[in-house]
């Protein structure tokens, strides 16, 4: 089965791609299909943007289209960086940048409990389906690790480790993303395409 993934992020197709290895799940990315389009994310959630995206390949392609939309949330931060955590320190900011900014404006803040949150939204048959995942920590005050990508570096895990000293087989079973896109291979396995 064909799906679209519409990022340009490689990073993320990677992560899904590894995810959905042993399906019969056929994950095409933009960069795939030689698409440099960039959508403007105009809503006011995680889960109108990635439906905002998924909408407009959709439409564009008339396939099953996946997108998701997600970031970093602080709830003592006034719920920062959101859904601007890609583009935190600004439009073409790098993933290094973004963490040095979010640390640098978050020293003096005693409460440091964060979650990345994940919102996948499936169109496919011009029906649309919204499946979304979380995972809870607490930000670091230093920059560590190699792993993973975004804000990884900074993201302590339950166990005290970080997102970015993890292997990513074992980021993949724990992760928000993960989390999400087990919901949604359950609701494909489950026949839910076909309605």
């Amino acid at each position: 089965m064909d799906i679209i993934v519409a990022t340009h992020n490689e990073n993320k197709v990677k992560e899904i791609k590894k995810i959905v290895t042993n399906t019969n799940i056929n994950l095409i990315s933009l960069n795939d299909l030689g698409d440099h389009t960039e959508v403007e994310e105009t809503g006011l959630s995680f889960a109108e943007n990635a439906q905002i995206k998924a909408k407009y390949y959709f439409e564009k392609y008339h396939k099953p289209v996946f997108a998701d939309d997600s970031g970093l949330v602080i709830p003592g931060f006034d719920n920062k960086p959101g859904i601007y955590s890609a583009r935190y320190a600004g439009i073409n900011a790098t993933d290094l940048e973004n963490n040095q900014k979010l640390l640098n404006d978050i020293k003096s803040l005693k409460d440091r409990k964060a979650y990345f949150v994940c919102h996948i939204c499936y169109i496919n048959q011009g029906k649309v389906y919204f499946f979304e995942g979380r995972l809870d920590g607490i930000i670091a005050y230093d920059i560590k690790g190699s792993e993973g990508f975004g804000y990884d570096p900074i993201f302590i895990l339950a166990n005290g480790k970080r997102l970015s000293e993890i292997p990513i087989e074992e980021k993949n079973k724990i992760s928000h993303r993960a989390k999400a896109i087990q919901k949604w291979l359950a609701f494909i396995k489950d026949g839910g395409n076909n309605d």
